[in-house]
């Protein structure tokens, strides 16, 4: 595994030439008065080390003449370990983790400007780590002002994380795998929550059954808060109470997915509980998939990466004029973006060590960037009629502008309170896509078919 980090850094270090880049730990964070959180660490920082400690500093210097890769990290101490666990410390930094050399933490101050004085720039991600921010600023304006004297030392700062945005979008194999397995699991957890939910049952109870497979199969955890949402709950985008008892004739939307070594998979199902399901459910569910199959057909090598988004966009708003809830021509529609009262989010987003992971999705003159093989992206559209939905309002015109043109029709209430969203996880492949989820089933069961309310 330490070969694959190396290669990362090795690639890293050629990118910014003489430059030095410096990257800081994720701090830990407090649930309530001095509980910690379980520790998580900046991806970035463990995309390039796989060190998973905080309080720590990676340095590279390809200028440097000895140390290339540096790492500053918490030493050794017999008490501090007994409380919160055991440090790699100083002299492991190197065997273990590739480091060229290694130094307490207490010695940044003494030892960093050693590595970042002869580069001519400074690569660097203002976070949310203030008071390294300032430190970073500090440093920087002290170089600049030796400048006069030594001739050389950084003139300006980049964002590290735009630099790491150029290697992370592209997925290497070793992080396909690992993709792969947390997809696995989580595929794993949404089989058996579809085989376990009955009318009657908790949607904590679910949840629970869910996170147990995540551990249980090795799993760090839940990659984020896991939904579990019945009937009008679906509604919700980021529903996580997941406390209310599921009823006959509900939706059940389940967005669950794990964490494997820090890789993510994120997953939504939408199915039936019970033995009835209405015809307006069935209707909304076939046009949400769809959409999603559409989509799906647009993650191809060399499409932009709007092209997904648009063709979801165009199913449902097609979809929804002909079930009489939205009113209009289609492309005005679109162009008016009326299809957000039922559709609000866009259709997906990359994954990787992040959820949400890391990708500019526009080029400089605004045109959209293309997928290339080793992306993995979520595809997720979905349609969401909120129990207490109204047409939006006209808005008076500002003088000069004109009135809207699509105003929006009143819907019968039995449209009401159903939400639906189907996500799954697709690598851009060479000649097309792979779909990674596949093995939950999407397809509405036979039952399904022909019960109705």
């Amino acid at each position: 595994m330490q070969s694959e980090y190396r290669q990362r850094r090795e690639a890293v270090l050629e990118a910014i030439g003489q430059g030095t880049a410096i990257f800081c730990s994720a701090p830990t964070a407090v649930m309530h008065n001095d509980v910690d959180h379980l520790y998580r660490q900046d991806s970035n920082f463990f995309y390039l080390t796989g060190f998973n400690e905080p309080n720590a500093v990676a340095v590279l210097a390809p200028s440097h003449e000895k140390h290339k890769f540096v790492l500053f990290v918490q030493p050794k101490d017999k008490e501090k370990e007994t409380w919160s666990g055991y440090r790699v410390g100083v002299e492991d930094a190197k065997t273990k983790y590739g480091a060229d050399e290694a130094y307490p933490i207490s010695e940044l101050g003494k030892r960093i400007t050693e590595y970042v004085q002869a580069a001519p720039r400074l690569y660097y991600h203002f976070g949310n780590n203030k008071a390294f921010n300032e430190r970073i600023i500090r440093l920087w304006q002290h170089l600049l002002a030796r400048m006069t004297k030594k001739g050389k030392g950084p003139v300006a700062i980049e964002d590290s994380k735009l630099l790491m945005e150029k290697f992370r979008r592209v997925k290497t194999p070793y992080e396909i795998e690992q993709i792969r397995k947390a997809i696995a699991i989580s595929v794993e957890a949404h089989n058996t929550a579809r085989d376990m939910a009955k009318p009657g049952m908790y949607e904590y109870e679910i949840q629970a059954a869910i996170e147990n497979i995540f551990r249980r199969e090795g799993a760090l955890g839940p990659a984020y808060p896991s939904i579990v949402a019945s009937g009008e709950n679906a509604c919700i985008l980021h529903y996580v109470e997941n406390n209310q008892p599921i009823k006959d004739g509900d939706l059940l939307l389940i967005d669950a997915g794990c964490a494997y070594e820090y890789y993510n998979a994120d997953i939504t199902r939408t199915f039936p509980v019970g033995d009835r399901i209405s015809e307006e459910q069935k209707i909304i569910y076939n046009l949400v998939l769809k959409a999603q199959l559409a989509a799906i057909e647009k993650v191809q090598p060399g499409l932009p990466f709007n092209a997904f988004h648009d063709a979801a966009t165009r199913v449902i708003t097609e979809g929804l004029v002909e079930l009489g809830l939205l009113e209009g021509d289609v492309d005005e529609l679109i162009k008016a973006k009326k299809h957000k009262a039922f559709f609000m989010h866009g259709t997906g987003h990359f994954l990787g060590l992040d959820v949400h992971d890391i990708g500019i999705l526009r080029n400089p003159d605004k045109t959209w960037k293309s997928f290339v093989p080793g992306n993995i992206v979520t595809v997720e559209p979905g349609i969401y009629i909120s129990p207490n939905y109204e047409p939006e309002r006209p808005k008076e015109p500002k003088e000069g502008e004109e009135a809207d043109k699509l105003p929006q029709p009143q819907i019968e209430d039995r449209w009401k309170g159903i939400g639906v969203r189907i996500e799954d996880d697709v690598l851009v492949t060479e000649t097309g896509h792979e779909i990674l989820t596949a093995a939950v089933p999407k397809e509405l069961p036979n039952r399904a078919l022909t019960a109705a309310v």
